[in-house]
């Protein structure tokens, strides 16, 4: 594609493409802190709903399970609207149940707002897509994990800025039910700026939107299930569950762990669950830069054994985590898991566009929709009566380890990659 960068300065915003670079991962990055927003405030929101640890991973569940079947929607809204419609329409939709989340007086209606603010969550195929569009083969996975790590960002700000914002609205004499649920307007009021500066100031790629440039003429609509037959789409998926289904988990436990293990404060607990999501300020760009460097040198194979790698040491890391006995160990060790977790997202995503250069938006789709099916799957152990949240967290070590081994023994490439592969638009994959 035509003027496409070559060249990554990301303090900059001369043209449209880092226009967009910047509005798109600062979109996910408020649709992150409107999607993760409830979850600092949970032990208040658990004692005035009188919530048992049932409902409250039910809650969990609902929240990313909503977006499973949202990012497979989306992904094909890009291809046919193009990203830019696309985004500002989910933003100001989905605006609505953040804004009215705080109409919820019982367990049921609460659930279903977070069902309903779960479908924020497809935003990264958005980010992901129209990043994609922007850059040059050689800088779009480069550029896609840099702008999907900052999105992600916004889970860990949330969790610090969110307990914040719910003091200060107690501060000016609102009781703690009524704060939690005007600290959600914040994050439905930054939804609708951010959709302005989409549709003020971002094009659908480098030449012009969709309908100016005649994105869509003569391609075909058809969509190739046939994909669904090759087990290294399927690697790359429990993989993916492994690593960003887990970052989703943690996101939405993380305060209450530390509530109730270590007896912090919300506003405490929720500092220090808010450094586990700064983290994605380098982690996942870092596996991203890596894994291109890696694939550099050893080719497909090097990714996959790079992947193997750091899914291997997230699930070590979760045992360690899990066994933590002070809050010195616990956080010395959440970094630890942190880090290759959030590498291992990058990592994914540097593997996704090469398995399948014909279909790379529907590959991408899958394994990105693989992410938050792992988070539900995870949250059904966090709701569970019999498990503790550290032995939960001790199980999930010993599966991402046992997937860490599938990956290791699958072949990404069946055949040399082309070097045209390298030039598709959606070359570094949409989640």
């Amino acid at each position: 594609m035509e003027n496409q960068l070559t060249k990554l300065n990301i303090f900059s915003l001369k043209g449209v493409q880092m226009k967009t670079f910047h509005i798109t991962w600062l979109m996910f990055f408020v649709c992150f802190f409107g999607w993760f927003g409830l979850a600092p405030l949970m032990p208040t929101i658990r004692a005035e709903l009188h919530l048992t640890k049932g409902q409250v991973g039910n809650c969990i569940i609902a929240s990313v399970s909503a977006t499973i079947i949202a990012r497979l929607f989306i992904g094909k809204l890009c291809d046919t609207w193009g990203p830019r419609k696309t985004a500002i329409r989910l933003l100001l939709i989905g605006s609505l149940p953040v804004f009215l989340v705080g109409l919820a007086h019982s367990y049921t209606t609460f659930l279903l707002f977070r069902l309903a603010i779960g479908v924020i969550g497809a935003s990264f195929v958005i980010t992901q897509f129209h990043t994609s569009m922007m850059f040059a083969p050689k800088l779009k996975g480069t550029a896609n994990a840099i702008t999907g790590g900052w999105g992600n960002l916004g889970g860990g700000v949330t969790n610090m800025v969110m307990p914040l914002i719910f003091a200060a609205i107690v501060g000016f004499g609102y009781t703690k039910a009524e704060a939690w649920r005007y600290a959600m307007i914040v994050p439905g009021v930054m939804m609708l700026v951010i959709a302005f500066l989409y549709w003020k100031y971002t094009k659908d790629t480098p030449n012009g939107n969709y309908d100016e440039v005649g994105y869509n003429v003569g391609k075909s609509t058809k969509t190739d299930w046939s994909v669904l037959g090759d087990w290294r789409i399927w690697a790359l998926t429990i993989g993916y569950a492994m690593c960003f289904g887990m970052e989703l988990t943690f996101d939405n436990v993380a305060s209450l762990h530390f509530v109730d293990s270590f007896h912090l404060s919300q506003s405490t607990a929720g500092f220090w669950a808010g450094i586990f999501g700064f983290m994605n300020l380098f982690a996942r760009a870092l596996g991203g830069i890596v894994s291109d460097k890696v694939g550099g040198k050893f080719g497909m194979r090097g990714k996959g054994l790079l992947l193997a790698g750091v899914l291997f040491l997230e699930g070590v890391g979760l045992i360690l985590f899990a066994q933590a006995g002070s809050l010195m160990v616990a956080i010395i060790t959440m970094l630890t898991f942190a880090l290759f977790l959030k590498m291992s997202n990058g990592a994914t995503y540097g593997i996704v566009p090469f398995v399948n250069t014909k279909n790379v938006g529907l590959v991408s789709g899958i394994v990105g929709a693989g992410g938050n099916f792992g988070g539900m799957m995870f949250g059904f152990l966090f709701k569970s009566n019999s498990i503790t949240y550290v032995q939960a967290f001790t199980y999930i070590g010993f599966i991402v380890i046992a997937v860490s081994l599938i990956v290791l023994i699958t072949r990404f490439q069946k055949t040399p990659v082309a070097e045209e592969s390298f030039s598709t638009p959606l070359a570094s994959g949409v989640i």
